[in-house]
């Protein structure tokens, strides 16, 4: 029953990117040109979610622990820092620049359209790539300093 739900829950999302517009990468675009030629209408698409989404959260916080969970697993690190900022920032001017959102090129992919393709395979790079750089990062700021 629970795989159902995430099915049902990943077709509604990809539906809803779609008829919104966020799998267009020129409404996406200019959505962020607001200097040129802009386009408010990705703001009732996030506006509608929001509406949706806000009430359904309250409810099942409301409830006290999820369906299919026994517990809620909630971010608890409320720490501004520069990786935040930085990841935010890269977040950003990534979508501006190709128009797609990660959560929204999942869904496009079936498309086959190479644009697609290459940023999916760009992001899934990325990842690994901050994956290591994180690693590494560990790693020196773990690592004993020597005496000189």
């Amino acid at each position: 029953m629970q795989k159902l739900f995430i099915y049902i829950a990943g077709l509604m999302f990809g539906v809803g990117i779609s008829i919104g517009g966020m799998a267009n990468p020129a409404k996406v675009q200019n959505f962020f040109d607001v200097a040129g030629i802009w386009d408010p209408s990705l703001i009732f698409v996030m506006g509608g979610a929001l509406l949706v989404t806000a009430p359904g959260y309250w409810l099942l916080f409301r409830r006290g622990r999820p369906f299919f969970e026994t517990s809620f697993s909630v971010p608890t690190n409320r720490v501004i820092d520069t990786k935040l900022i930085a990841g935010s920032a890269v977040f950003g001017i990534g979508w501006g620049i190709a128009g797609f959102c990660p959560g929204a090129s999942i869904p496009v992919l079936s498309t086959l359209n190479p644009d697609v393709l290459i940023f999916t395979g760009a992001l899934i790079a990325g990842i690994f790539a901050a994956k290591g750089m994180m690693r590494i990062t560990a790693m020196r700021r773990d690592t004993p300093k020597q005496p000189a």
